[in-house]
């Protein structure tokens, strides 16, 4: 996979999207100094808004490969061109991608970054598990991994420029997960775990969903934990 690409697409996208996000939310940023100079590195970030992946390609370094699900069912048309526009590494849902893996690996072996959201959709607004895969790729590659908390994106369109904090905290990792079968998953999901642990202490407390320290948080959370997108598929 060629890397970096796309270079002059990206650019045009990239500054329409900063001065979207100047005219329709009040944004704050903070931690921008946590980003390194250069990868390998894996960004992760809740997903709680159709809209989030653009807050990561105006603070991510221009060269950030994302991976994107295939399936977009609450997202307006706009939004569900942007992968297209982009270009992004494409995942179906619910599914392991070998050439998804792939894809991601080159990246980072050439010292790039990805882009992710490791629960894997935007059906809740509150934290969920991490889908598997993003601990996968993580290990693979010995990559370090960079959390990310997005706050206020749900009220994009609601309210008059929201107030949206972009929290970026410092990275963690790298991971490794050398078992083999079930144990081999329950290393994966043991750091899948470390990974939402580490975005939810980026988050108000009431967003932090199955990570809270409130049981009643925890249990409204497992609610709607489940991965909705089996059925699509």
């Amino acid at each position: 996979m060629q890397y970096p690409r796309y270079s002059l697409r990206r650019t045009i996208l990239r500054f329409l999207i900063d001065v979207s996000l100047f005219a329709f939310t009040d944004l704050k940023i903070e931690g921008r100094e946590n980003i390194p100079a250069t990868g390998p590195c894996l960004a992760i970030a809740n997903h709680f808004h159709f809209a989030d992946p653009v807050l990561l390609i105006s603070i991510l370094p221009p060269q950030t490969e994302f991976l994107a699900g295939t399936q977009n069912p609450s997202a307006p048309w706009i939004v569900k061109s942007l992968p297209g526009l982009y270009g992004v590494i494409r995942v179906k849902r619910g599914t392991a991608s070998r050439e998804a893996l792939r894809q991601s690996e080159q990246v980072l072996q050439q010292n790039g970054f990805v882009g992710v959201f490791p629960e894997g959709g935007s059906w809740a607004d509150v934290l969920r598990p991490a889908r598997p895969g993003t601990a996968l790729i993580a290990t693979l590659n010995n990559a370090p991994i960079l959390p990310i908390g997005i706050d206020g994106m749900t009220q994009l369109f609601k309210q008059r420029r929201p107030q949206v904090t972009v929290r970026i905290g410092q990275a963690i990792g790298p991971f490794s997960a050398d078992g083999r079968g079930k144990q081999r998953r329950r290393q994966l999901d043991n750091i899948g775990e470390t990974m939402m642990k580490a975005i939810a202490d980026l988050l108000p407390p009431g967003q932090r969903g199955l990570y809270s320290d409130d049981p009643v948080l925890r249990e409204a959370a497992r609610k709607v934990a489940d991965f909705p997108y089996h059925e699509l598929n």
